[in-house]
């Protein structure tokens, strides 16, 4: 047996492509993981206080902010399990990246924040940053599917 023949044999051992998860193909499971557990976990923090996220939607300007609040933090939490099970991982990360996207630049936007505030809101927003490239890696891997 030649390490052509080992390589060949391994080839059709090796599962094909999927969006379980599963396959060789498949976007790195601990990568999967970390990111959708935390932007879920990340997400369901809000539910522990939702009177003050709502607040902070509020004063961010959102509309309908007892309703956009509980739907979004909702959506994410949603959002991050389907990314870590990779279980619908276009429509997971897809609203992954729209959520990251849209909260991003408007409710961090530390460059307009006050002096007392603009520490925070540059951690929330650079941190959001990161998670955000982390989906969009996620969301290409998804459509290669």
């Amino acid at each position: 047996m030649t390490d052509d023949d080992t390589d060949d044999a391994e080839a059709v051992e090796r599962p094909a492509d999927d969006e379980t998860g599963t396959g060789r193909g498949a976007p790195s499971r601990i990568g999967r993981v970390l990111l959708g557990v935390g932007l879920a976990a990340q997400a369901s923090e809000d539910f522990r206080d939702m009177d003050d996220t709502i607040e902070y939607a509020e004063s961010a300007g959102v509309p309908m902010p007892d309703v956009a609040a509980p739907f979004a933090s909702g959506m994410m939490v949603v959002a991050g399990l389907g990314i870590a099970l990779w279980r619908l991982p276009r429509i997971a990360t897809g609203a992954a990246v729209g959520f990251l996207t849209v909260v991003t630049a408007t409710m961090h936007d530390f460059w307009n924040a006050d002096e007392d505030d603009k520490g925070g809101e540059r951690l929330a927003f650079f941190g959001n940053l990161a998670m955000l490239g982390g989906a969009l890696v996620f969301l290409r891997e998804a459509y290669k599917n």
